[in-house]
């Protein structure tokens, strides 16, 4: 048990190499919360017109 404990303990080490340090992240979620706050307005005109193109492709499927 003890060897199986040591072999996914090493085999975890290298994956912590992938993940940036805390200050790194700072700087991420500040870009995706401009490009949400750029893109917001655009996503609001599009979901009514998605749910519209949508409605009428099903309707149209149900009318065959």
């Amino acid at each position: 048990m003890l060897q199986l404990l040591f072999a996914v303990a090493f085999s975890a080490v290298p994956l912590t190499l992938y993940i940036p340090p805390i200050r790194s992240f700072n700087l991420f979620i500040e870009t995706v919360e401009a490009i949400f706050r750029q893109t917001a307005l655009y996503t609001v005109g599009a979901f009514p017109r998605v749910r519209l193109a949508l409605s009428r492709i099903f309707s149209s499927f149900v009318h065959l």
